[in-house]
């Protein structure tokens, strides 16, 4: 505790250098002058408190509402000064408010504890002593060797030393991490897996030398996919715990830092008297979360432990979302307190202009003390207002919050509770991570939504290539040209019904024989070389169980016995490794520095010399390889627009027609081409790579340069093309968006053509929809210029539906110096399309509608890593838990299987929970407003004495016990209409858009219902009191407590009727209509039961045998009824008049449902004949998370 002090204070810093030295096995200097430094333990803490600052931190954190805040001031101003009422009346509701949510708080933080103590005490084992120690994840200490076997999670971030691979290699799936689910492979240390082994042995005195080899520019790779780099032998074959014991080392590394992507250090190895220095990258990091994968052990040595590792440093906490209800009802609260000061200075001031005259300064029956005649007339008017203000503080509803945050959080059950949005292949329900939303899912206005993984399936299937300008085609597991070829002269091409054609010419027909037999065999080759390419260029990797396969030419179904099973961290990279394997051409594997591929069965090796990375910034990425007859071969593959420009051979014309041909088709397409070196050129190459990969300064460039210097004069092969299929129902859901009056913008990363092509097909743009365009600008001027041509076509066009397409860089120069130009034809158009995205463009997209001048509520939806930040971005975020990983699904508010449930998502549940709180929030100040405008009305008539109306006990019970349960219990159960209407008609979410029943005219209009029930209230029992003081049969009088317990008889039962008639969802057959009903005698019992209750100690029972007396009068209960009805018929004319002349859309479905054939087997669900009828709660409950199946209707 005083060290953290110290460091809060900044005088202990936790870290006093820029790096850290980490001694392996903890082996410290013996020389008694090494001070070791200190590091945090392997604990993770996501819990927000301890059982010692749980209550003063979490009454701080409740304090910081301001309405708790102000209710904590009126209870303290009850206990500093005289007031009319008791401070119990504020105490007791402020108590109950913070003590629910103080439960509800420690209790969610109760489950963190629970989930940290099962992460801090999961079983690892350690070396320790020369042997393997099992031990609890907390107990890991930095410096220590962790053994990880199969299929376990790593428990801190971990620097690799070995695996049971000769190569030092592991692999790793990080979806806990990037959201990425495909296989990345971690290489132990660093350094050219490729390039010949180059030890570099220095003196540890050099200092100099020493902070050159660990500057910055020495090691910044970018990803964790990067494979060129060389494991280091001094570690790779300390493969066993008694060689590993043995191990003398240190390891030097930056602190800790959150960038996944991110790490610099080096190690320092002591071998026979001689200290190696490696470097360490990123790639030789294995990440706490990140789980190992198709390899049986590893050993790596703990560099950031606890909360200082990469994956708690990115445990930021997100931005806190508001919802659009949550503002209005801010507003509502301040417009609230606003009339209760002016109540409160109204009544000061009428207070002393009524006490200006002498008889009412000071009468008989009420003397002023000595103190009181000689008090500051200041303070005494500061002490009049402050107890007006205790007295109407009642008109802001303190109980607002905690049920709004009940309802919220209950009602996200029934989201997860709803069957409909279950998706049983994966086994996926809907989840909900913000309760705190659930109503913005009925206001929406903009959907933005990722496309891979989203739209479509993220599973890519080969389709067509194009090989040497010829394309082709599967058709029922055979690849076959498409079309005649332009060559041939009688328009035949061989069928290539597989590659083992080339071994066995009886697979090609009669008509395939007509080509020249030069041409043929070119044309083989060609073939041959193009699946070799495809087999070899790639970061595929294969399972060890699955380590042998066969390659007789499986595009036939009967020769596909045993295909390898690949791993890749590209969906689209594996799909080309198996679609080349059922040609016959079977990638086996990496063993050490050999590629192994099966070409017709028989095993080819290819060494494997040079792997040149994917970049975004090349777009490609090549494979230098050694050919068994020993030629230097590279093989490139990437985007057309990279690979095309670098081509010198090849059909290059039609190979990039069939690349728009295949774009035009929405399939994703990418280049194969190849060079070919000389013994000359490529000592050249292998000398400019080394150069490149071991310089001290500017390495990256110096990579760049030479990747870009091997990379050309290409022979292009040929082009692949894979499907993303769609998900089902894409096209209804986007087209029910639509008629939602949604807009739907795309926001992809993919190509334009490809872009256009899907959302052609999913129903983004119709066919009929005039398609605009904003791509390839490259300057301000010329953006600026073409948004003007595009706004006059806009306005000269007023019947055509526009769409607009935008890619990356065009984006990005009108987001500079155009902004409202750009949004002027964006709000125009019907669908925008942003292909070429980066993932913080898709942020800046969302942030640009989000402060526009209409302040749209907006929803983003992705399923990848790469959409996180527009999730986060808009109001409302929505992960798809699709291949891609879970990072998406983990940041986002709520998260489902997939894109179609968005519908349900909005339509039924945004829908219903929208007219829930909204009236929820209307009714509590509707409620508050009836309950203390009669203790207003009533210091007229008791000259200001502040003389309050109500006992104590209905000041204090009113907010927690009379009101709130049936307006929590509608706010969770009300459907005011049939889901599958709702579900049906999209059109019926217009109803409720724009914030429509918390605008200021239905605010104006709840708050007048209330100022003009509590008139009723007050005047109707005044006037039944005064006409008639003789109310009781024995002549005795009413007096000032029976008057105040009419007045809020009249009012609990008035409020509670009033609940019951806003509710549609519950039906005359079922015992929950009469809820209303059991909680008016729950008050009346109540009432009797406290009124009878005798209790000396209280000194004062003002309420004593009151209500008895009161309901022996039939008076009494005329005028209970009378007033009721009045107070109601207004507002029950006024909605039947508004139903018939003005109906909006949802009331006119509502009637339509009510005169339709549809006749349900049961008043709260549906059942099909025969079927035995459930009970009502579970029948009500059924119909709540909307599984009232339209299978079950009868007609």
């Amino acid at each position: 505790m005083w060290r953290w002090v110290r460091q809060q204070l900044g005088f202990d810093p936790p870290h006093q250098s820029d790096t850290r030295t980490i001694y392996i096995a903890n082996r410290f200097p013996q020389n008694g002058l090494y001070t070791p430094q200190k590091f945090i333990d392997n604990r993770i803490i996501s819990s927000k408190y301890t059982v010692w600052n749980f209550v003063p931190k979490n009454l701080f954190e409740q304090f910081r509402r301001v309405a708790n805040f102000y209710f904590l001031i009126i209870f303290l101003v009850q206990l500093m000064i005289d007031t009319p009422t008791s401070p119990i009346t504020s105490g007791l509701p402020l108590f109950f408010v913070i003590t629910v949510t103080a439960i509800k708080q420690g209790y969610e933080d109760w489950l963190r504890h629970n989930s940290d103590n099962e992460v801090n005490g999961a079983p690892v084992y350690v070396v320790r002593s020369g042997g393997l120690v099992k031990t609890r994840s907390k107990n890991i200490r930095v410096g220590d060797i962790v053994r990880i076997a199969k299929d376990e999670i790593f428990p801190a971030d971990l620097v690799l030393l070995s695996s049971d691979r000769l190569d030092g290699s592991c692999h790793v799936t990080t979806a806990s991490l990037d959201g990425e689910t495909n296989l990345k492979i971690a290489l132990k240390l660093l350094t050219v897996l490729l390039l010949p082994l180059h030890t570099v042995v220095i003196d540890v005195n050099h200092q100099a030398q020493l902070d050159i080899f660990f500057s910055q520019e020495s090691i910044n790779l970018p990803s964790f996919q990067s494979l060129t780099h060389v494991s280091v032998p001094e570690t790779a074959v300390l493969q066993t715990v008694a060689n590993l014991d043995s191990l003398i080392a240190v390891i030097e590394c930056q602190q800790p830092e959150a960038d996944l992507y991110r790490f610099m250090g080096r190690m320092i190895i002591t071998q026979q008297m001689e200290e190696i220095v490696r470097p360490l990258g990123p790639e030789s990091l294995l990440l706490r979360g990140a789980r190992l994968k198709n390899t049986k052990e590893i050993f790596g040595v703990a560099v950031y432990t606890g909360m200082e590792t990469k994956m708690a440093l990115n445990y930021k906490s997100k931005s806190q979302k508001r919802s659009a209800v949550e503002k209005s009802m801010n507003t509502f609260l301040i417009i609230y307190l606003i009339i209760l000061i002016s109540e409160a200075i109204i009544s000061t001031i009428l207070k002393y202009t009524w006490q200006a005259e002498e008889k009412w300064d000071e009468p008989w029956y009420n003397q002023k003390t000595e103190h009181q005649r000689n008090s500051s007339k200041i303070l005494r008017f500061i002490s009049d207002f402050l107890a007006f203000l205790v007295l109407y503080n009642f008109i802001i509803p303190i109980s607002l919050y905690v049920t709004v945050e009940m309802q919220k959080f209950l009602g996200s059950f029934f989201i997860g509770w709803d069957l409909d949005l279950y998706h049983e292949e994966s086994d996926q329900k809907a989840q909900v991570n913000t309760s705190d939303l659930n109503e913005e899912l009925g206001q929406v206005e903009y959907v933005f939504t990722d496309k891979t993984g989203t739209l479509t399936e993220n599973e890519m299937q080969f389709r067509e290539c194009s090989i040497n300008g010829l394309k082709f085609q599967e058709i029922n597991g055979k690849l076959v040209p498409e079309g005649p070829s332009p060559d041939s002269a009688e328009g035949n091409v061989p069928f290539l019904g597989s590659l083992s054609h080339l071994n066995n010419s009886a697979h090609l027909t009669a008509t395939s024989l007509r080509t020249s037999p030069e041409s043929e065999t070119e044309l083989i080759k060609e073939h041959d070389l193009f699946f070799k390419a495809v087999s070899l260029c790639h970061t595929v990797q294969i399972s060890n169980a699955h380590t042998d396969g066969t390659g007789d030419g499986p595009w036939r179904p009967r020769l596909a016995p045993a295909q390898p099973e690949y791993y890749a961290s590209s969906p689209d990279e594996k799909a080309l490794v198996e679609a080349a394997a059922r040609a016959g051409i079977v990638f086996i594997g990496i063993s050490e520095e050999t590629m192994e591929v099966k070409v017709l069965g028989r095993l080819e090796r290819y060494k494997l010399l040079h792997i040149l990375e994917f970049d975004s910034d090349r777009r490609r990425m090549s494979v230098i390889v050694q050919a068994p007859s020993g030629e230097k071969l590279l093989f490139a593959k990437g985007a057309e627009s990279s690979i095309l420009p670098k081509c010198i051979g090849g059909e290059i014309a039609k190979t990039r027609i069939h690349v728009d041909e295949f774009a035009l088709k929405g399939l994703r397409t990418l280049c194969i081409a190849y060079r070919q070196f000389t013994a000359k050129e490529y000592e050249d190459v292998d000398r400019r790579l080394f150069e490149a990969r071991t310089a001290l300064q500017r390495r990256e460039e110096k990579l760049a340069d030479v990747f870009q210097f091997i990379e050309k004069d290409l022979i292009l092969l040929g082009a692949t093309a894979v499907e993303d299929r769609l998900q089902d129902k894409v096209r209804e859901t986007i087209e029910a968006l639509r008629m939602a009056g949604i807009k739907v913008w795309v926001l992809t990363g993919d190509k334009h053509e490809t872009a256009v092509s899907v959302s052609l097909s999913c129903g983004h743009f119709h066919r009929t929809m005039n398609i605009l365009e904003l791509i390839n600008q490259k300057s301000d001027s010329g953006c600026a210029e073409q948004l003007r041509q595009l706004a006059r076509r806009i306005t000269e066009d007023h019947v055509i539906q526009h769409g607009l397409v935008v890619d990356g860089t065009s984006l990005s120069l009108a987001l500079r110096e155009h902004e409202k130009l750009f949004m002027e034809v964006c709000r125009n158009c019907s669908a925008v399309l942003c292909c070429r995205m980066a993932p913080l463009q898709k942020a800046k997209v969302i942030r640009l509608i989000k402060i526009s001048p209409e302040k749209p509520i907006t929803l983003a939806v992705g399923d990848g890593a790469n959409d996180v930040s527009m999730i986060q971005e808009a109001h409302v975020g929505i992960g798809i838990m699709g291949k891609e990983g879970r990072q998406a699904a983990r940041n986002s508010d709520y998260a489902v299987a997939r894109f179609k449930f968005l519908s349900k998502l909005l339509f039924v549940h945004g829908h219903f929970y929208y007219i829930r709180i909204a009236t929820l929030v209307q009714y509590f100040f509707y409620k508050n407003v009836c309950f203390i405008t009669p203790q207003f009305l009533y210091q007229f008539y008791c000259l200001f004495s502040q003389q309050t109306l109500y006992d104590s006990v209905y000041l204090t019970l009113y907010n927690i016990c009379f009101t709130s349960l049936p307006v929590l219990i509608y706010s969770l159960l009300e459907q005011h209409i049939d889901p599958h209407v709702l579900q049906s008609k999209p059109t019926l979410y217009r109803d409720i858009s724009k914030n429509r029943l918390l605008s200021i005219k239905a605010f104006l209009y709840w708050t007048v219902l209330g100022f003009s029930h509590a008139f009723i209230f007050f005047f109707g029992s005044y006037f039944l009191v005064g006409k008639d003081t003789s109310l009781l049969g024995n002549g005795q009088m009413f007096g000032n407590w029976t008057f105040g317990a009419l007045v809020f008889t009249v009012m609990v039962i008035t409020v509670t009727v009033k609940n019951g008639i806003g509710n549609s969802f519950l039906d005359l057959d079922q015992p929950s209509c009469y809820l209303g009903i059991y909680y008016i005698l729950f008050y009346i019992f109540f009432v009797l039961w406290w009124d009878s209750l005798h209790m000396p100690f209280l000194g004062s029972q003002n309420v004593y045998f009151v209500f008895i007396q009161l309901l022996s009068s039939g008076s009494a209960w005329f005028a209970i009824l009378l007033m009721v009805v009045t107070c109601l018929f207004v507002d029950v004319v006024k909605k039947v008049f508004d139903r018939q002349l003005h109906p909006t859309s949802t009331e006119k479905a509502q009637l339509a449902e009510a005169h339709s054939s549809v006749k349900c087997l049961d008043s709260i669900c549906c059942f099909p004949e025969g079927e035995t009828p459930c009970a009502s709660v579970g029948r009500m409950l059924e119909r709540v998370i909307g599984r009232c199946s339209p299978n079950h209707i009868s007609r």
